[in-house]
């Protein structure tokens, strides 16, 4: 800080000498004074890419953005798919600023001026695939694509047929298991509010006529026998519609998703007084498996006092965005020669979260 003060360091301007001083945190500064701050090195090294992160959102530093460039499964010109933790938010509101769009945003730009920009959601406690547009058109097209796959088609018939087996899978644990090994949920869904005026929660449309309904459909089956109270499930939702999966696993199906205190906190506290299968005192685990080397059962996994959210986005088929946008906008000189060169769909598997894979382990040898 330029000062009248004794310096620790001067500064020159306008040809002249200026003293220095460091400023002490409880001093008071004049008006007028000016403060010279240090550039690091780091500073320097920042691109235009992070004026895209919210205000008051910390910078991710270097290991950072190692950390969310190694959850990249994918990228290409259109599109970027990540496998997201859980705990992470996708959308930041205030006071939630680091979120998977704002971070996207910083770190995940790689040769484009702005980050990649979200075209669907997951809940926070969720995990899995995620899908970001990294372009405007690929973006209009994706938001169109998970808005209503029965919009409209396009001459392209290699479009339509690709769009027609779009697809997402879930793998969720849940209480209990469905009466039926396998079905289709149709169950329209409302949103309510609670008594404080604030809190909203999604339930099973009424059909009284007085309320605003969506439709929801999901498609599931059983993936195996119930152990220790729970069964493993498989999701297909054909719909998006928030917490749609939680609420007809829940209150359609009667079994709500372990680690889902929200839609199902009362089967939660009777799920835990149920007996279990026997646990060898050494090992901590079923008595016919055998826990790995250094693996820790609690971890918010299924023996834990208090379970994550065992819902897990697993599986995705979609378009080839970036080859059919090539031909759209006739990048290819020879476009039958490009719609037999790349693939017209593209498919992603994603690993699940340690607490999932702990609570699989537990039951993989009686899954079918």
């Amino acid at each position: 800080m330029e000062g009248p003060n004794k310096d620790d360091s001067k500064i020159e301007q306008d040809g002249q000498m200026k003293p220095m001083k460091r400023i002490k945190p409880n001093e008071v500064m004049e008006v007028g004074v000016r403060i010279f701050m240090p550039v690091s090195v780091l500073e320097n090294r920042i691109s235009k890419r992070f004026d895209t992160i919210p205000s008051g959102t910390l910078y991710p530093n270097a290991d950072e953005i190692n950390y969310l460039q190694r959850l990249v499964k994918y990228k290409d010109s259109s599109i970027l798919v990540l496998n997201k933790p859980p705990k992470l938010p996708v959308k930041g509101n205030l006071p939630v600023h680091n979120s998977m769009d704002a971070l996207a945003a910083a770190a995940l730009s790689y040769d484009y001026d702005e980050g990649p920009k979200l075209v669907h959601r997951l809940d926070r406690e969720s995990s899995g695939l995620l899908l970001m547009g990294r372009s405007k058109e690929s973006i209009s097209l994706l938001n169109w694509l998970f808005s209503d796959l029965n919009k409209g088609k396009s001459s392209c018939k290699a479009w339509n047929i690709a769009c027609e087996a779009m697809y997402q899978r879930y793998w969720a644990l849940v209480i209990g298991s469905p009466k039926e090994k396998q079905g289709l949920i149709h169950a329209p869904l409302s949103k309510v509010l609670l008594d404080d005026g604030k809190t909203e929660r999604i339930i099973l449309a009424q059909h009284t006529g007085l309320e605003a309904s969506q439709e929801a459909i999901t498609e599931y089956r059983v993936l195996g026998p119930t152990i220790n109270g729970c069964s493993w499930i498989e999701l297909r939702p054909l719909t998006g519609r928030k917490h749609q999966l939680r609420v007809h696993c829940a209150e359609a199906l009667g079994t709500p998703i372990v680690g889902d205190y929200k839609y199902g906190w009362f089967v939660h506290r009777r799920w835990k007084q149920m007996p279990r299968i026997d646990i060898e005192p050494m090992t901590g685990m079923p008595y016919k498996l055998r826990r790995p080397e250094g693996l820790d059962v609690q971890k918010g996994s299924v023996l834990s006092k208090v379970p994550l959210l065992h819902l897990h986005s697993r599986e995705l088929v979609l378009p080839n965005i970036s080859k059919f946008l090539d031909v759209l906008n006739k990048k290819s000189e020879n476009v039958d020669s490009e719609l037999s060169s790349k693939p017209d769909l593209l498919r992603f598997v994603a690993s699940m979260p340690s607490h999932m894979k702990i609570s699989w382990n537990l039951m993989s040898s009686y899954l079918v």
